[in-house]
Formats: structure tokens, sequence, C-alpha cells
């Protein structure tokens, strides 16, 4: 390949590559300083808001690079086997939820998030434990424990997606079932479920110009009474004669 032609294929590459990062570290000093620093702290200004992102986009960057290292030393280096192999710790859960709400109406808020909450610390623990136990060489015994020398992760994956079904079943039956209102036309048997009208109570909402002229009618009213207790008052002390002239 010409040397033109790669320099081309690079700079593709690399543009690329700053795209999705830049959309991931957006999104992630996002997602921080509206929905946990603001919420710590309600007075935040515009400006101080700003600063927290720049700042969790610049810790950002700095995790990302000291991850480098750990990515090489994981699975021989190979990057699509690492991603894979994330993947397969991270998904499956998300993927036993999404299927059981759509095809289970009997799933609940309690049975989805304790299904979550077990399968993402069940993926976490293998993930961790890769990182801790490398694979060997070839030709070296492997001392890893059984879970990561027995088990391929994209089997692991099927095991963990089947253990969070069982868990968001298992909640789910033990708590209370959804009302037929929340999972109207949400699920795969209720699609065909007629919509209901329901009566909503509606909020009168006044226009600008009805605030304006209330006020200029309060204002109006105020001023008649005024003008009323100061001829009240001046009724009151008797006609006023003007003083008399002397010769």
């Amino acid at each position: 390949m010409p040397s033109g032609l790669k320099g081309l294929m690079i700079a593709v590459m690399m543009a690329a590559l700053m795209s999705s990062l830049t959309s991931i570290f957006n999104s992630s000093s996002t997602l921080f300083t509206m929905d946990i620093w603001k919420k710590y702290r309600r007075g935040a200004s515009e400006k101080e808001l700003l600063l927290v992102g720049r700042i969790v986009t610049v810790i950002l960057v700095v995790i990302s690079v000291i991850w480098i290292p750990i990515l090489q030393s994981a699975n021989s280096g190979q990057l699509y086997v690492y991603i894979q192999s994330v993947t397969s710790y991270l998904a499956p859960p998300v993927t036993a939820i999404f299927v059981l709400a759509v095809f289970w109406k009997r799933t609940n808020e309690a049975g989805a998030f304790w299904g979550l909450m077990v399968g993402l610390v069940v993926g976490l623990a293998r993930m961790i434990l890769e990182f801790v136990f490398p694979p060997p060489r070839c030709g070296v015994p492997d001392p890893r424990p059984a879970v990561l020398r027995s088990v391929h992760y994209l089997h692991f994956a099927i095991i963990l997606c089947a253990l969070t079904a069982v868990v968001v079943v298992v909640i789910s039956l033990l708590t209370t079932p959804p009302i037929e209102e929340q999972v109207r036309n949400l699920t795969w048997w209720t699609l065909s479920q007629e919509n209901v009208d329901r009566e909503i109570p509606l909020q009168k909402v006044s226009s600008l110009s009805d605030h304006t002229q209330q006020r200029t009618e309060g204002a109006d009213t105020q001023r008649r009474r005024k003008y009323a207790r100061a001829a009240a008052f001046c009724s009151s002390n008797g006609p006023v004669t003007p003083p008399a002239k002397h010769p």
C-alpha cells in the first residue's frame, strides 16, 4: 500500500475513534453532572456545572490512558477477544430483562431490578477474576479456577443470561404484579388491546393577558377604595368653608 494511502487510512481510523470517544466522554460527563452533581448541588450555577463536566471529562481520559496496559495484557492483547469477553459479562443481564419484559407481562419492577443487580455482580466478578488470573502460555499448566479454566466466556454468557432470567421470574412471582394500565401496548401479549380513554383532570392554565387583566382590575379596585375612603373622610368632617375676608 502506498505511503499516502496508508496515511489516509490512519487518518480515517483516528477520526472515527475520536468521534466515538468524544461522544462517550461527553455523555458520561453529562450523566454525572446532571444526574449526580446537580442532585446534591441544587443551587449550582451554569458555570459550576460546566467546570464539573470538564473535570469529569479529564478524569475519564486519564482513566482510559491508564487502562491501556491492562487492555494489552488481557487476552494476549487481542482487542476483538477482549471486547467480546467484556460484552459477554455485561450484556446478558440486560438482554434477559428486555426479553422477559416484552414476552412476559408478569415481569415487574422489583424482578427487573434484582435480576439486573445479580447479573451485573456475577458478570463483574467473572471479569475481575480474568484480570487477576490471566491465561497461561502454551505448554504451561493452567492454575486458574475452574470457572475460568473450564467455562468459556461465550458459554458463561449463556449461563449468566439464564441466571438473570431465573432471578427475574422468581422475584416477579413473589412480589406484586403490574396493573393492566402499566403493561397495555407494551408487551407482546398486550399489543392488541384497545386503548381505553382515561379521564385525566385538566388544569386550567391562564394566559399572560389574563394575568395582566387581573392585575389591572385589582389596581382599579384599590384605587376606587382609596377614593371612597377619602370622600367618606371629607363628608364626616362637614363642608369646608373658606375663611372670612376682613375689610
